[in-house]
């Protein structure tokens, strides 16, 4: 993976902390790293180059006026005044190669410089065992910090723990292996003969944890459920959840009205408004 800087324009090493979407059902993870760049005035510093994130271009995503300036597959956004950097991925990875972009991903990050990583992503909402919407959306997370998966402040958040996560269970440990370097790729189960039980191990998330971890970062993934549709709202949560976790106050040029800034390019989600003329 190759950092491709803006001119004049570099990666600033005191932004310790950097934030992740891992594509999923919904793209929630996605939809929050927008709503963080546009909200947080982050200034885009670069592009990441790797051959196993498929090609795509677009327009400028963040306006607030489209200057045409070209939106690319992978980008690096900085925020100097919350000491923080964020990836935004905008297309899906070759197929059967997310395990080599998770290790090019991991070892760009661990050369960079940072030292904590959030991984936000989704889950697929029919998997959901024990369903409890009593009290609005449920931020669930996995940690590096304990071998078990828990993080004492992610639980003083009220957040709680990913119940599928066992690093005992085959694929989470052929994983962590393969990230340690203890078993080789051959040896990992193809996506399409995954068991049931091996549906979260199998997600993008998973194997950015388990490289990212295995290079001796701090990794928090934030997650949720959600099904396909429109999934803003679950985005504004998700990048909520970044914010407290990081206890960021939402900087006052970035929240208009108490809300979040909606990026230019949401403004075009569902196509133009209908012709009223056919009414």
């Amino acid at each position: 993976m190759e950092f491709i800087p803006e001119e004049g324009k570099k990666l600033r090493e005191d932004c310790s902390t950097l934030i992740l979407p891992a594509l999923s059902i919904g793209n929630v993870g996605q939809l929050a790293a927008d709503v963080l760049i546009s909200s947080t005035d982050s200034e885009r510093v670069g592009y990441l180059d790797d051959p196993y994130a498929l090609p795509c271009v677009g327009n400028d995503a963040y306006g607030p006026f489209p200057q045409g300036d070209l939106a690319l597959p992978l980008e690096a956004y900085d925020s100097s005044s919350n000491a923080l950097t964020i990836i935004q991925q905008r297309s899906p990875v070759v197929k059967g190669m997310l395990v080599e972009f998770a290790k090019h991903m991991a070892d760009f990050l661990a050369d960079s410089g940072k030292k904590h990583i959030i991984v936000l992503s989704s889950l697929d909402f029919g998997r959901w065992q024990k369903v409890d919407m009593s009290s609005g959306l449920q931020i669930y997370y996995l940690s590096s910090a304990n071998s078990n998966g828990t993080d004492e402040n992610c639980e003083q958040l009220g957040w709680k723990k990913l119940q599928e996560y066992d690093p005992s269970q085959k694929h989470w440990k052929c994983l962590s292996d393969l990230a340690e370097g203890k078993t080789t790729l051959e040896d990992i189960i193809s996506a399409d003969e995954l068991e049931e039980e091996n549906y979260y191990a199998s997600l993008p998330f998973a194997a950015l944890f388990s490289f990212l971890k295995a290079k001796g970062l701090k990794v928090t993934c934030l997650l949720c459920y959600c099904s396909e549709g429109d999934n803003i709202s679950d985005a504004f949560q998700l990048a909520d959840a970044a914010c407290k976790l990081l206890r960021l106050n939402h900087p006052t040029s970035g929240i208009e009205g108490g809300k979040w800034r909606v990026p230019l390019s949401w403004m075009t989600v569902y196509g133009p408004p209908p012709d009223l003329s056919i009414f």
